[in-house]
């Protein structure tokens, strides 16, 4: 990873243009920098068709960010010059880790919830709706018992959150030794420290379990789970693409103050490769922010 000189992107008549004032780096990222993927076989090669042979296809990474609208096309109509706003990238060939970036006004942004600085915004993005997809799908009742595995990581420190605050679960979060009062204070009932404890040992007590890593073996997860159980992981359950009502109603879960994202390490882009460097240790505590100014 490098930095240059681009030139600077002109928004079309239906796009605004956005300073870019935070981004992040996620194991998204670093997956395709590195094309290290949690997948085998035909999945694989797959995914090197859509990423890049040789080298990943999208010379600027960057998943999600926050920032300024700082120009207009002339038929944009949702958003006006000097709107603080949160996006996210996937839908249009990435580019957070740059100064400005164009955005189609119906695309998958809004604005910054009140109060937020922006490393807080670009950090809530990815990692928020993917807890939100994930945990919707098990139609959590208040006061059931939910498991979260990886609850210390950027998705697991948001559905810790969510589970909690947004659904009023019972929640147990696993993480290692280090986490456990980061977790804690999060809002879980309790915290299992894997290094130390096998939490299936306590047999089949959980309505949901959520892996938030993609790191869990399936059948061995399964065996916390009650008759009728909803076991989830963050690769099979974050859902087919990103919808604006996403987006949207995870800013409505923040602006309710049921969730802010965790943020470990804040970079500038000049330190971009050191960031990445860091997530790559595989240690990192919720979001890694890269400020851009």
């Amino acid at each position: 990873m490098q930095l240059v000189e681009i030139a600077k992107p002109a928004p079309r008549d239906n796009e605004v243009l956005i300073k870019v004032r935070a981004t992040t780096v996620t194991i998204g990222d670093t997956i395709m920098r590195s094309f290290n993927l949690p997948v085998s076989g035909w999945q694989k090669l797959m995914a090197r068709l859509i990423l890049g042979i040789r080298k990943p296809k999208r010379h600027i990474l960057g998943m999600e960010l926050a920032g300024d609208v700082e120009a207009i096309g002339r038929n944009v109509t949702h958003f006006k010059i000097g709107d603080a706003v949160m996006a996210s990238t996937l839908g249009v060939n990435f580019g957070g880790y740059a100064e400005h970036k164009c955005f189609p006004q119906d695309g998958m942004l809004v604005l910054k919830p009140a109060g937020w600085s922006y490393e807080e915004a670009a950090a809530a993005v990815g990692a928020g709706m993917t807890a939100v997809r994930c945990l919707s799908k098990a139609n959590i009742q208040r006061g059931q018992k939910v498991l979260i595995y990886g609850a210390s990581g950027a998705v697991g420190t948001c559905a810790v959150q969510l589970a909690k605050h947004h659904f009023g679960a019972d929640v147990t979060g696993v993480c290692s030794t280090n986490n456990l009062d980061l977790v804690k204070s999060l809002g879980a009932d309790r915290v299992v420290d894997y290094t130390q404890e096998d939490f299936t040992r306590s047999g089949p007590i959980y309505d949901v379990v959520f892996d938030a890593v993609g790191k869990l073996a399936a059948s061995h997860g399964k065996q916390a789970l009650k008759s009728g159980g909803v076991y989830l992981n963050v690769h099979k359950d974050s859902g087919n693409g990103e919808k604006q009502e996403d987006l949207r109603a995870l800013k409505e879960i923040i602006e309710a103050g049921q969730f802010k994202p965790v943020i470990d390490r804040r970079y500038t882009l000049e330190q971009i490769v050191e960031a990445h460097r860091y997530v790559d240790t595989g240690h990192k505590k919720g979001n890694v922010v890269i400020t851009i100014h």
